[in-house]
């Protein structure tokens, strides 16, 4: 049996930990730049507030209504979710962390154990130590546990736990599951699916092996269909490591100086290194790209894409960050306004063993700038994310005498929450 434990709401609710008074009133968390609504509380969906909605719009769509709007804190959401990992650590045989907010378990060992009660019993450890509500659900296959996480999430009757253990709660729910929200099945073929008649995952799961076959000859999609018929078949997402690794994002405003995008993809190559260490990988190809804002017709328009092999496999920050900013620089042009740059690591595999370069560095200094590394990481989870960065992740500008300063984070978040569980400036103060 494979249970998925996913965080109801997840950023909504890592801001109601220290914000209880905001329980049952509609919260909203805003993306990058707060640009538009990436999560929302229950009581927010209720008003219809949508998923992408632009944060300007808030106030006209939503007159009068008291809207508590944070931008996004992943520094408090990577820290709350870790610690309901250690707790899922602890409860289960064995766990993988299939994203910030989803994790799931194999329960091998387990089978004299009442599945429905240990559920409940977690999600009361969970909500108890750490304060963030979570639903589990539980099947033979992990397609159907994200079923019955999806049943367990939206009926309280299920009390944040639901099990489909036997064939007749398997029929039951695929026929009431819409093919939309199956797992694994995106937006392009729920369109094919659908006309062809199928409408919900127990449609779906009725067809025969040859028509899901000739219809389709997809691996995922085939695995899914077997998935949704009790066949476990969608391998360790723990052994899948990523194949790549991309961080961007879009812009406060747009930037037409090159020393300004530099910092920004320094920022993205030094995250997509961090992410490589997480994993215990490295990366074989480093790639840069940038664009101007499509939807400005009076502006003159331009993109590139543009990669770089890497001598030797690395998941060095001071490494992939110099390779990042040097791409950059070969498909920056001037006279341009841009809107979005991104990195993206590729050729990625294990961080053991790997083929060194004659060309490169020696051995031992690659083992310094791994050592450098494991320090910087520790020191940052220890008192923060970016307490110890390079200096190209620095914004800097003139100042009144004409000398270079460095000045605050561009990226706006002007409703960011503080870090009490990380920044000993943010720590609780109780009168």
């Amino acid at each position: 049996m494979y249970g998925i434990i996913d965080c109801d709401n997840c950023y909504v609710s890592c801001e109601r930990v220290f914000r209880p008074d905001l329980n049952g009133k509609p919260v909203v968390v805003l993306s990058n730049n707060d640009g538009c609504v990436v999560a929302r509380s229950n009581e927010a969906k209720q008003l219809g507030i949508k998923a992408g909605t632009p944060y300007f719009k808030l106030s006209e769509q939503f007159p009068g209504q008291k809207i508590a709007v944070f931008s996004s804190n992943y520094e408090l959401y990577g820290e709350l979710t870790a610690r309901v990992v250690e707790i899922i650590r602890q409860e289960a045989p064995q766990y993988f962390r299939y994203s910030i907010d989803e994790c799931f378990v194999r329960l091998q060992g387990m089978e004299q154990v009442d599945l429905k009660g240990w559920g409940e019993a977690l999600h009361r450890r969970i909500a108890r130590s750490v304060g963030v509500p979570v639903s589990v659900g539980i099947a033979p296959t992990k397609t159907l546990a994200k079923v019955a996480s999806h049943f367990a999430k939206r009926y309280p009757g299920y009390r944040h736990c639901c099990l489909i253990d036997n064939e007749e709660k398997r029929i039951k729910a695929l026929k009431l599951f819409p093919i939309a929200d199956v797992w694994g099945i995106g937006r392009r073929y729920t369109a094919r699916l659908e006309a062809l008649g199928v409408r919900t995952a127990y449609d779906f799961a009725s067809r025969s092996t040859e028509w899901v076959s000739a219809e389709f000859n997809n691996l995922v999609v085939m695995r899914t269909w077997a998935e949704l018929g009790g066949t476990d078949c969608v391998p360790d997402e723990a052994m899948a490591k990523k194949q790549s690794i991309c961080t961007s994002r879009s812009f406060n405003g747009m930037i037409g100086d090159l020393e300004v995008l530099k910092v920004h993809v320094s920022n993205y190559a030094a995250r997509c290194a961090e992410k490589l260490r997480q994993q215990d990988t490295v990366a074989a190809v480093v790639a840069v790209f940038l664009h101007t804002n499509f939807f400005r017709d009076d502006l003159p328009q331009y993109s590139q894409f543009a990669e770089r092999s890497l001598p030797t496999p690395t998941n060095s920050t001071i490494q992939i960050v110099k390779a990042a900013t040097d791409t950059l620089a070969q498909i920056y042009r001037p006279g341009y306004q841009y809107k979005k740059a991104g990195v993206i690591v590729m050729g990625i595999g294990p961080s053991s063993p790997v083929q060194l370069n004659l060309f490169d560095l020696t051995a031992d200094q690659l083992q310094r700038l791994k050592r450098l590394d494991s320090v910087v990481d520790r020191l940052n989870k220890v008192n923060g994310s970016e307490t110890i960065i390079l200096a190209s992740q620095q914004y800097r500008q003139q100042n009144a005498l004409g000398k270079s300063e460095v000045f605050a984070n561009i990226i706006r978040h002007d409703h960011r929450s503080p870090n009490p569980t990380t920044r000993w400036s943010d720590i609780i103060r109780l009168k």
